[in-house]
């Protein structure tokens, strides 16, 4: 599964600029996961450079505000021959900081 549409692609550069402009992330457009484990990614922007920012979460209790490279998600190989997914039912219902928030209280990713 490709973990970057065009349609998503645009979403998250548009944010980028937005975010770039007023210093803030507005809401995560796409949601990525460990299908095998631990690791959640909640994403609001990406630059030119393929570098996303969003909400991090690799499964330690820890989740965190940060940036990830699109090029290190798709190269991660799990068992079975699996890949980082995207989940494609998901929307987002809130601003990525309030996912944060809720992230910090609860420690862990609840989207």
């Amino acid at each position: 599964m490709k973990l970057l549409t065009k349609e998503i692609e645009k979403k998250l550069r548009a944010n980028e600029v937005i975010a770039r402009e007023t210093g803030e992330s507005g809401e995560p457009v796409v949601k990525w996961f460990n299908p095998t484990g631990a690791g959640t990614w909640l994403i609001s922007d990406m630059d030119e450079d393929g570098r996303c920012f969003g909400l991090c979460d690799l499964g330690m209790g820890t989740p965190e505000l940060g940036s990830v490279s699109i090029k290190e998600l798709e190269d991660i190989r799990l068992p079975f021959g699996l890949g980082i997914e995207r989940d494609i039912h998901w929307e987002a219902n809130k601003s990525l900081m309030d996912y944060a928030n809720d992230a910090r209280e609860y420690g862990y990713i609840r989207a």
